[in-house]
Parts: C-alpha cells; structure tokens; sequence
C-alpha cells in the first residue's frame, strides 16, 4: 500500500492547527476509532462465545476462563509490535492491512464454533482474536502523534473510548442472537461482523492519511524502556484498563457461576458495564487535561476499592443486586481512570523533556517521540493485568466456587495504586514547587 503521506507535520504551531492540523487531525481519528472499535469486538469475541458454550460443548467454568484468558494474554503481547508497525508502514497503511487480518479469527470462529470441536481448536482460536488487542496500541501511537499536548487527553480519550464500545457491542449481538435465535447459533454474531471488519478498511484506507516525520526510532524505544515512569505508568494502567478488560471477558462467565445466570439472563447484564466504562473513557481525559491527570487517577483508585469492598460484600450475602451495583461502578471506574492515566503519558515525558532544559517544539517533539514509543510498553503491560484477572477468577472459582478471594486482591492492587501515584506524581510535584510545569502537562 503505497498510501498518502503528509510530509510536514508540527500540531504545536497554532496557525497549522488551526488553518490545516485540526480538519485532518480529526479526520483521522475519526477512522482510527472505526477500526480500533472492530478489533475491541474481534478480541473480546470470547467473552460472548463462551455463553453460547453449554454442555454439549463439554468445557467447564475453568476451562472457560482459560480460553478467555489466552485471548488476553496475545493481545497484550500483540500490541509491542503494533505499537512501532505505524512508524514502519504509516498510520493509514497500518491501520488497513491490521483491518483486514480481523478476518482470519472471525472466520476461523465461524468454522469451529460447534459442539465437538477440540478444546485444543477452541484453544487456538482464541489465541488468534488475540491480534485485535494489538489494535489499540498502533491506533494510540498513532493518533498521539496528530494531536497537539493540550488536546491529547481528550483525542487519546475519545479514540480510546470508541474503540472500548466495540466490547459492549459485540456483547449486545450475543445478546439479540441469544435472544432471538437461541443460544445454538453464535455462527450469526461471527458472520456479521466480516462486512464490518471489510468496511473498518475500506475506511482507512480512503480517508486516512500517513505521517512522514514519525519514523521508527530505535533510540526512543530504549529510552522509554530504561525510563522508570514508562513502568510505573504501566503498573497504574494494570489497575484502570487490565481491569476493565479483564472484567469486560470475565463479568459474563462470574454471572453464570457465581449466580447461577441463564445464557441469556447474563448477556442481558454483560454488556451494561463495558459499554459505561467505553463512555465515560473520554471523560477521564477531559477531567485530566482540566485537573491534572495524576489528581484524577489517586481519586479514581480509592474509589475502585470502595467499589470492590461492595462486591466483595455483595458476594459475602449473595446478592446480585448489589453485586451488579459495585461491579457496575467498577467498570465506570476503570474507564474514568483509562482516560486520566492515559493522559498522563504524554504529559510525564514532555516535562522531562522540559526538565532537560528543552523548550517550546524542541520539547514537545521530544514528548511525542518518547511517550509514542512508551505507550505500546505501557499498553501491553496494562493488558495483561486482563489476564492476570482473568487467571485470579479460575483460580478463585475453582478453589472456593465463587470470586471473592480474587476480589480481595484487586482491592489490595487497587490500593497499591492509589499510594504510588500519590507519592510519584502528587507528594513530590508538591515537594518541587519549582517544576509546574507537571502539573501543567497533565501530571
């Protein structure tokens, strides 16, 4: 794909943004968010095939979580190369041919899916709607670099969000097949989505465009991974989006083990929490360019484990009610605090950049060139905290027959959390009157 590609590019100038930037800026994030929402619903395909999962498929609640969590752990690993794939082929070039392989897991879905097929199949599928995860990550690289640093939180938020929504959607359609068809047919959700998967690309490719001066930068790479803030970001984002996708795969299946939920009673209550916490995501950036990203996220955290200490209750007295109250609140949570650590990325590596005594373009480049390199690492290591959750929950379920004991340790995580950004982001920026620019930045 040959493509198109801009060969000037600077957003910070104000007169470009204005005049140029912003029109095609926009554009772009428009499409990016079109195929980053198809690739949410490519990997989270598990959560809504293990529902049509009964017992003539003769795979238990564990076995379950394995398959969803093997989807998870690809996609995390996926998003390291995605990351740097757009500086190699160009953002539009990417996000095209990274369209267009969503169709081999659909349509591998589409032929195994029925009873009789091997675990070990099954296995293999799922491992492969693991590539749509690493379509987040080459569409955030991707995008961070059309943005000017005052916008980032909310165009990383809105593009981020959008493509969240491709989580409850695909849900919704577990839910109107199951509804309608009944609960033998998911053939209909995976055939549905092979138009979708071809129109996501068509899309980019008509209407998105490359950037040339993003190059791949082996230097940046191994900046971003010597610098100690690119990890603990990536612990931050283990707790705000490694939950929300590890509860968007796993809220389902707890549904039918915990609470004895029919097939269709529990798509009918999976899809509510991803689809608020994909909604609020946006917010979350707002809230961080607005407040100051690292302000949001300790907020953000300590209400995350007030929200797990109701669930926890809630499983304690079997309640369902109040149980889908706390988890609900956790899924917000989650998105809320996507949107504000996100943020913070750009913002941490551009008043560095200014901490080395650079200034003006000079720093703002330097931020891009990091940060962009550090949100693929971040990104992967965030994801697999979906894993981990989703592994805590076999665990749990198979130990005790319900979750609470993996419950007690994400409040534990979360509380972890809440004292590192306190004392990285917040008690030393105080500390240092000196450097405002932290705050500023979105720190």
């Amino acid at each position: 794909m040959a493509g198109r590609w801009i060969e000037q590019w600077d957003p910070e100038d104000e007169t470009f943004w204005r005049e140029t930037g912003e029109r095609t800026a926009r554009r772009n994030l428009w499409f990016s968010v079109l195929s980053e929402h198809i690739g949410f619903s490519v990997w989270t395909l598990w959560s809504v095939m293990v529902l049509f999962m009964g017992p003539e498929y003769g795979v238990d609640p564990a076995g379950k979580f394995f398959l969803i969590s093997t989807a998870t752990l690809v996609g995390a690993v996926a998003r390291v190369p995605y990351t740097f794939a757009v500086a190699r082929f160009g953002g539009r070039n990417w996000t095209v041919f990274s369209a267009l392989t969503l169709l081999v897991p659909t349509i591998a879905a589409l032929v195994v899916m029925e009873p009789g097929t091997s675990y070990g199949t099954f296995l293999a599928v799922s491992a492969l709607t693991g590539i749509g995860g690493g379509n987040f990550a080459s569409s955030m690289t991707n995008i961070n670099a059309f943005f000017p640093l005052r916008k980032k939180g909310w165009a990383l938020g809105l593009n981020a969000g959008g493509g969240n929504i491709g989580v409850p959607v695909v849900q919704l359609a577990g839910l109107l097949v199951i509804g309608t068809a009944g609960a033998t047919h998911p053939r209909i959700v995976l055939a549905a989505y092979i138009p979708l998967i071809l129109l996501a690309a068509g899309c980019a490719a008509r209407y998105m465009d490359n950037l040339a001066p993003v190059r791949n930068d082996t230097g940046a790479a191994k900046e971003a991974v010597r610098d100690r803030h690119t990890w603990i970001m990536a612990v931050l984002y283990i707790g705000t989006f490694g939950s929300f996708i590890g509860y968007s795969f796993a809220f389902g299946l707890v549904l039918q083990t915990q609470f004895g939920r029919t097939p269709l009673q529990a798509a009918s209550l999976t899809f509510i929490g991803p689809l608020l916490g994909s909604l609020i995501r946006p917010a979350g950036g707002w809230l961080a360019d607005r407040y100051g990203g690292a302000r949001i996220t300790l907020v953000n955290f300590a209400a995350m484990a007030a929200a797990t200490g109701v669930v926890v209750y809630a499983s304690r007295i079997a309640s369902l009610t109040v149980f889908l109250v706390g988890f609900t609140a956790l899924f917000a949570l989650s998105g809320l605090g996507n949107g504000s650590t996100y943020k913070m990325i750009p913002g941490i590596f551009h008043a560095r950049a200014i901490a080395q005594g650079l200034r003006g373009e000079e720093a703002a480049a330097r931020g891009r060139r990091i940060s962009g390199a550090a949100m693929g690492l971040i990104g992967a290591v965030g994801a697999l905290g979906g894993l981990a959750i989703n592994l805590a929950f076999r665990q749990s379920f198979q130990t005790s027959g319900a979750g609470t004991a993996a419950f007690w340790s994400f409040l534990a995580f979360y509380a972890v959390c809440s004292a590192l950004t306190w004392s990285v982001y917040l008690r030393r920026a105080a500390a240092v009157p000196a450097k405002p620019v932290l705050g500023h930045a979105g720190v």
